[in-house]
């Protein structure tokens, strides 16, 4: 049988990972796939600069076009990133009759819903597996061996860079700024940290999560975003103090009246599996009405991790180029006529605990004034912390901890309790999950 020819598009961290993981176990993945799969044609930026992996019988070019209009070439493989050329290249090797596989997270959550529909009219796949927590099968999980199940929240880890900053402002006591200049030296964050520390990334991932999970269209423009840059190290030490751990969450949940779909640090109890990973490491809790709550950890990035995820879905779309296109597994776990219409809920209208922590003039009557404030509101308080004022200072950090409530309703809390003349500057908000099984 003759072999399937592999176009790649960009020769990177991942795309030499790829080309050296189909070299290494080439036997291997062929046994899987039942046919040889060949590298021959890629696109690079620069084809002057050294590879990490060997081009050996590739045909390079820096003009992506030319393997995507390669006549040779039955799967594409993006692996450029970014919105554009990637978009307008995907569509074209869909036009031309092309499978696509794809570790682009941004692409697939803005445009996914275009390219999905361009693939099932055209009958070819978009496999997308490494768009998301690197090597861990998180996609395939949701959409294949959790499809008998009611997927009733999902919880991630998912941004590397993030978790790593956090982790070593836990650990070392160090602020936000140093550690973050620590991961760029290390380069576990870019030059421009915007996408990781503003929590752009993980919420491009949880959208392409919250669709399979639910069965919703691609709605990246709707999810809440809130980084960590405002984190400070006393904030990790007071969660510590509590016995919480604060991580930056993707968070969807199947709510009443809609899908929750948000990311932000979020305080977790320090027993939780979750809240015990650490480093560069990803993980993503997912509950089914039928299995219960499941954890899949791994590394979320790196050559070989997400190599590891691109071949895989390359070897699937080997294994279906003779089915029946109208049998697939459908790009979002539901066929395309059976998406669900459920709205995703604005911020205001989730509902969670909270960690507030306020700096407060050390005199009588203000911490009565505050917790007057959250009961008017229907607030409760789980706990308060009231610390020592440091030495020169005349205020004190108090940190309170309350039970669910509606944003909007602590958004009001907020507001008049930073209105009071005995409390000083803003008040410092960590939404607070316990991710237990019969959080709903």
């Amino acid at each position: 049988m003759e072999p399937v020819k592999i176009g790649i598009l960009g020769l990177g961290t991942v795309g030499s990972g790829t080309v050296n993981v189909l070299a290494r176990n080439a036997d291997e993945i062929s046994r899987r796939a039942g046919r040889e799969i060949r590298v021959v044609h890629a696109a690079a930026r620069d084809l002057k600069r050294p590879r990490a992996c060997s081009t050996e019988g590739i045909r390079l070019t820096d003009k992506p076009e030319e393997v995507v209009n390669n006549p040779e070439v039955a799967v594409v493989v993006e692996l450029m990133g970014g919105y554009e050329p990637a978009r307008s290249l995907v569509l074209r090797a869909i036009e031309n009759g092309k499978h696509v596989v794809t570790a682009n997270k941004a692409m697939i959550a803005a445009h996914g819903n275009e390219i999905f529909a361009a693939a099932q009219k055209k009958g070819v796949m978009v496999a997308f597996e490494a768009a998301v927590a690197g090597g861990i099968p998180i996609i395939k999980t949701i959409r294949e061996g959790l499809a008998g199940n009611r997927i009733e929240w999902l919880a991630g880890i998912i941004n590397g860079t993030c978790n790593y900053i956090l982790t070593e402002m836990r650990d070392r006591g160090a602020d936000f700024g140093d550690v973050l200049k620590e991961a760029q030296q290390l380069g576990y964050a870019e030059a421009d940290p915007t996408f990781d520390v503003e929590g752009i990334d993980a919420a491009h991932k949880l959208t392409i999560l919250a669709a399979i999970a639910f069965g919703v269209p691609l709605q990246f423009d709707k999810a809440y975003t809130e980084g960590i840059s405002k984190i400070t190290r006393l904030d990790v030490e007071y969660a510590e103090q509590l016995g919480y751990r604060i991580k930056l969450l993707g968070l969807a949940r199947r709510a009443p009246t809609g899908i929750e779909l948000r990311v932000h640090p979020t305080l977790i109890p320090e027993r939780r599996l979750i809240a015990n990973v650490d480093g560069v490491m990803n993980a993503v809790l997912v509950k089914g009405d039928a299995v219960g709550p499941t954890m899949y950890y791994g590394a979320g990035a790196g050559a070989d991790p997400t190599a590891s995820a691109v071949v895989a879905d390359i070897v699937d779309v080997v294994r279906t180029l003779t089915a029946d296109p109208n049998n697939r597994v459908p790009h979002l776990a539901f066929q395309p006529d059976q998406l669900s219409n459920l709205p995703i809920l604005p911020i205001d209208e989730v509902e969670t605990a909270y960690y507030l922590r306020l700096q407060a003039h050390d005199k009588p009557g203000v911490l009565a004034n505050v917790t007057r404030i959250l009961g008017d509101l229907g607030i409760s308080i789980e706990a308060i912390l009231q610390k020592e004022p440091r030495e020169g200072e005349n205020t004190v950090p108090v940190i309170i901890l309350t039970q669910r409530v509606l944003e909007k309703h602590m958004n009001q809390a907020i507001a008049k309790i930073e209105a009071l003349s005995s409390i000083a500057g803003k008040v410092m908000r960590i939404r607070l999950e316990h991710l237990n099984r019969d959080w709903k």
